[in-house]
């Protein structure tokens, strides 16, 4: 079995890698001969952590598929030293891998006492919001800006490794090695990927709210809501998509959701509609304590979908009920909406909540 150790100056990038990326946080990644661990050979482990201002890459090579056990024993002894484990996908792939290699050599292995980060897990929720071909280590990476020296993907090494056991030539070696040595030296600089996901469950430092006019494309003037939010922790790319009403932009330092105000006469629709009769003249619903006295001719039972009235003003859509009273424009309508009003816009805490609100229902594709 190789040990290789390489040391590099370290400085965190941004505020969330001092967050994320701590002394006592390890990143890892494996390479194998493939999916199962009860066929495959484990050959390659490396990994990547920081003391002070130094980074270290330490990688476990495997000559041959004999020395995985003591490739896997050499990664467990390290990993007492940490209590945080950072992967691309790990929780999916290598830590199953890894658990079911322990037990076949019966090493005691304590995976389940680490706290654990998965960049490929976490940024997977928001998938729809990046818009990016895939989610593969490689594809995060050039969205990013890293470039790389290796050519090739973890598939084809697999043959360069089963060449290397039979002719153990320093060239193969290299190609193995940079591949994995690339995948834990860049995923440092993958952290701030995770700035969006940290915006999305409602992590900023603060929100506010104002109107702005706007010509449509129609050329007539609209008013929209702008909810300007301050990110936490900066985004490293701009990203910006349109989802319904709403309108999502984050670059830097700067987060805005603009909602096109809805501006119409919508309905309000009573509740307990059997105590009320529809008037289909005047197209609203009156309380049959008043309702009583209007001509049988001119009035009918009001049914769920005709008990309402009428209201116009501004609105703004909610996803589910959160400020009340609600309207919609029709009964079986999945949206409603709540009237913008001066309340509103002076209060931090209606403001926060309609930005939480909008931020979760995007993240769970609520808005289409």
């Amino acid at each position: 079995m190789k040990t290789i150790v390489h040391e590099i100056p370290y400085s965190p990038a941004s505020n969330l890698d001092e967050e994320i990326f701590t002394a006592s946080s390890v990143f890892f990644d494996i390479e194998t001969t493939g999916f199962s661990p009860a066929h495959t050979s484990l050959y390659l482990i490396g990994c990547a952590y920081h003391i002070e201002q130094m980074l270290y890459i330490k990688q476990f090579f495997a000559e041959t598929p004999e020395e995985e056990k003591e490739v896997l024993e050499q990664f467990l002894l390290l990993l007492d030293g940490f209590d945080t484990i950072i992967t691309f996908n790990g929780i999916g792939f290598d830590i199953p891998y890894l658990k079911a290699k322990c037990n076949t050599y019966e090493c005691n292995e304590h995976f389940a006492d680490f706290t654990y980060v998965d960049i490929f897990k976490s940024i997977s929720q928001i998938k729809h919001i990046l818009q990016l071909p895939n989610y593969k280590q490689k594809t995060i990476e050039a969205f990013l800006g890293i470039v790389r020296d290796d050519l090739y993907s973890g598939g084809e090494l697999i043959e360069i490794y089963h060449s290397y056991t039979k002719e153990p030539r320093p060239d193969k070696l290299e190609i193995l090695l940079l591949h994995n040595y690339e995948d834990v030296l860049d995923m440092p600089a993958l952290l701030p990927v995770l700035s969006y996901v940290h915006l999305f469950y409602g992590q900023y430092l603060s929100c506010s709210a104002s109107v702005s006019e706007y010509t449509d494309y129609k050329q007539q003037e609209k008013k929209e809501l702008i909810l300007s939010i301050e990110p936490e922790f900066p985004f490293p790319k701009h990203i910006s998509c349109r989802m319904g009403s709403v309108y999502f932009y984050a670059k830097g330092k700067k987060c805005t959701l603009s909602v096109r105000l809805e501006e119409d006469a919508l309905k309000y629709f009573f509740p307990n509609y059997k105590d009320y009769y529809y008037l289909p003249a005047e197209d609203t619903a009156m309380h049959k304590s008043v309702a009583s006295y209007v001509d049988k001719e001119h009035r009918r039972q009001a049914t769920a979908a005709t008990c309402y009235t009428r209201h116009k003003g501004s609105f703004l859509p909610q996803y589910e009920e959160l400020i009340s009273p609600s309207f919609k424009h029709d009964y079986k309508e999945k949206i409603s909406y709540f009237e913008l009003t001066e309340k509103f816009l002076s209060s931090p805490e209606l403001i926060k909540s309609y930005v939480n609100h909008l931020l979760e229902a995007i993240k769970n594709k609520k808005i289409k």
